[in-house]
């Protein structure tokens, strides 16, 4: 296709170089500028992501007036597409997903090769949306898989973002609650305090694009502002279509068809919620998640990155293995929709 992409021009002073480098495992900002088609302002920068702060190629976030975008190496993905591809399809399960942009980035005019900008989960991105919420966590470890909480910090598996020490304490209680209710009254807890759904369509998004590392972590949760119930949103889908987290092929069947946390455990002893699980899956099969739907988007996607591909030398993966990634993808959603459909079968 060779379709132009954007380029981001990133100017960092030695001495703001020097502190992120010293900072690498802080997540502490230097000063810098960005510039876009001749357009420059300051922003903020640093370092970001777990064990790829060690890789060739970092991940960068970027604070640009007021909002915050993360350019994402995309290292251990092959196809530097699969968080883009995700989110598309997320969306259109009815879930308000992070806006993506394929970049070349450059750094004090050397070119760092091709990056993912991903549009951070934030209070802009809900304000964007015209959606009113009144607090906002992320679930950075294991830990955040809803178990019950031990004594000293309930809430050890997750980031503040914003909302007061009164929603800490809300979602603290609402973890816990569901722990504590007796079978016959859970659901009427959960649905009191959960957006149904909400996190069944969460849930459907990270079970069929098979995301392993995204149940128990890597997701969003706030509190829609006029229902005050809790709400997801997806984040961190680069091992997904076939691959894991460090780009290994892995099997269709890797992810379990309920996804793996106590949430959805005690969401789905409820038979009227598997029912509605289910016809979510159902019509995400009948609709959406079909190789006549994602193909020619994840084309697309592919396509436009191709020829910048082929010159970026800071990759992982060759060029060959690049091209090869619309059948491994293919692949994935063929298999994925069989083991899908037996599982609606047995429901």
């Amino acid at each position: 296709m060779g379709m132009n992409i954007p380029v981001r021009n990133l100017l960092i002073a030695e001495s703001e170089a020097e502190k992120m480098e010293r900072n690498l495992w802080k997540d502490q900002y230097a000063s810098g500028s960005l510039s876009t088609n001749g357009d420059t302002v300051p922003v903020q920068i640093r370092y970001r992501g777990g064990h790829t702060r060690e890789y060739p190629k970092r991940s960068y976030e970027v604070v640009r007036q007021g909002q915050t975008f993360h350019y994402n190496a995309e290292f251990d993905d092959p196809s530097m597409i699969r968080n883009a591809l995700s989110f598309w399809f997320i969306e259109r399960l009815g879930l308000p997903s992070p806006r993506t942009k394929h970049v070349l980035l450059v750094r004090n005019g050397v070119p760092l090769g091709i990056y993912l900008e991903i549009e951070a989960v934030e209070r802009g991105f809900f304000r964007r949306r015209g959606i009113g919420t009144r607090s906002l966590f992320y679930g950075v470890n294991e830990q955040a898989d809803f178990r019950m909480p031990s004594t000293d910090n309930p809430l050890i598996g997750y980031e503040h973002q914003y909302g007061g020490q009164e929603e800490k304490k809300r979602l603290a209680a609402f973890i816990k609650g569901m722990h504590l209710q007796k079978r016959a009254r859970s659901a009427a807890f959960l649905s009191r305090h959960l957006d149904v759904d909400n996190y069944l369509k969460w849930l459907a998004g990270a079970v069929l694009t098979g995301n392993y590392d995204g149940f128990e972590q890597n997701y969003a949760i706030y509190r829609h502002r006029a229902s005050g119930k809790w709400r997801m949103v997806p984040w961190d889908y680069e091992g997904t279509w076939g691959r894991n987290c460090y780009g290994r092929i892995v099997s269709s069947d890797l992810v379990a068809v309920t996804g793996y946390n106590h949430l959805t455990d005690k969401l789905l002893e409820r038979k009227a919620n598997g029912q509605r699980y289910k016809a979510i899956l159902k019509r995400a099969l009948a609709t959406g998640f079909a190789e006549k739907q994602i193909m020619p988007v994840a084309a697309e996607l592919h396509g436009s990155i191709a020829p910048y591909y082929r010159r970026d030398v800071s990759r992982k993966w060759t060029y060959s293995e690049f091209q090869g990634e619309l059948s491994v993808i293919r692949d994935y959603i063929g298999e994925r929709r069989a083991i899908i459909a037996r599982a609606i079968k047995r429901m």
